[in-house]
């Protein structure tokens, strides 16, 4: 891969999943920053200020868990589909969680372009991901 990603997102409240992701993607070599959130809310407001997108500065990835308390992986989701098309098109959005429950699955189809992966992340899986929603080869 020639050209990196500028901004992954992890948003997990397991700070050891967060921990095992983020040294995988160091590893990879895959992004200029790589965020790490254990509050999806915190990072929903922090990712899509208006000061973020009128910079320009949203993240072109972000995976986030479904079960986490507060404000959960599926308000998350809502959130973020209320945001302008313009604004959404520039991320894509990946939930990784534990969950294979088809409940889970379905509701997560109901949005728009958000990719479904079953912990944990593994090279193999990212390499998926990226073959499918970028072209990194410059």
């Amino acid at each position: 891969m020639s050209r990196k990603l500028n901004q992954v997102v992890l948003i997990d409240d397991n700070e050891t999943t967060s921990f095992l992701n983020n040294r995988l993607l160091q590893r990879l070599d895959l992004a200029e920053h790589i965020l790490s959130f254990t509050n999806a809310e915190q990072a929903f407001y922090q990712l899509w200020s208006p000061q973020a997108i009128a910079a320009a500065q949203v993240p072109e990835l972000v995976f986030v868990d479904l079960k986490m308390p507060g404000m959960d992986g599926f308000e998350f989701l809502n959130q973020y589909s209320r945001l302008a098309p313009e604004v959404r098109e520039k991320t894509v959005m990946a939930v990784l969680t534990t969950s294979m429950h088809s409940a889970d699955t379905s509701r997560v189809a109901q949005y728009e372009g958000v990719e479904y992966l079953a912990k944990p992340l593994t090279e193999e899986k990212m390499q998926k991901l990226l073959d499918k929603r970028f072209s990194l080869a410059n």
